[in-house]
């Protein structure tokens, strides 16, 4: 199976999705260059953490009208997987693949720590291999992290069970101190109505090796593998 890797102006986080795939998974990415108009085959294609853009007007803002993300769009509406990542998440929210937005953290401070998220559905593309309810350490960089989206969105988000991970405790339970950035109702992060685009803040690829602290995000890519492979 091929991942396809998005590179925009100001992403940082290609050449980490590029060693989870490569070098855990054991499987082909290829780098998909932010004025390219061909997907290259790929399967899967994700959208990095960084700064795309510099973040100028606001986070994906611009990355949004970049002549791959057409591809990437056509992909996503022919059921294609879609993992947005940190700014990735932004994108997808700014480009229509997700609802909602992604605002400045509450405290107006970048945060950089290991937090815990808690799966809210293990019945997805991205987290089949998880179990509902399981609390994941993983690390989180960003300084507009805040999900936001109306009362009617989040209720229907809830419902149909597609916030995916939320802030929480080692214990699994939800709070405001476990909360790294005001997200509302501790969301960090939310399927798309198809169920292929996934979007969240915390960084599954920099979770992927003891080295790093954790290895909690490995099987959010074989998730995506074994799902799509079957």
């Amino acid at each position: 199976m091929k991942f396809g890797i998005v590179t925009f102006p100001g992403s940082n986080c290609d050449y980490d999705a590029f060693h989870a795939i490569t070098e855990m998974l054991g499987e082909d990415a290829v780098y998909l260059w932010h004025k390219d108009h061909d997907l290259q085959g790929s399967d899967v294609i994700i959208l990095p953490g960084g700064f795309s853009y510099g973040d100028y007007l606001r986070p994906g803002a611009i990355a949004r009208f970049s002549p791959i993300m057409q591809e990437v769009a056509a992909h996503a509406k022919a059921g294609g997987p879609v993992l947005g990542v940190c700014n990735g998440f932004q994108i997808a929210c700014e480009a229509g693949l997700l609802p909602g937005a992604l605002m400045r953290n509450a405290n107006l401070q970048f945060v950089s720590a290991k937090v815990r998220v808690r799966i809210e559905n293990s019945d997805t593309m991205f987290t089949n291999l998880y179990e509902r309810g399981e609390v994941l350490r993983i690390p989180v960089a960003h300084g507009d992290g805040r999900y936001v989206a109306s009362a009617e969105v989040l209720d229907e988000l809830e419902a149909e069970g597609r916030v995916i991970f939320r802030y929480a405790d080692a214990n699994g339970t939800l709070s405001a101190d476990a909360n790294p950035n005001g997200s509302e109702r501790n969301i960090a992060g939310i399927i798309s109505d198809g169920g292929n685009v996934l979007g969240l803040m915390p960084h599954p690829e920099r979770a992927c090796s003891p080295l790093l602290g954790s290895n909690d995000g490995v099987r959010l890519f074989e998730s995506i593998l074994s799902r799509v492979a079957a």
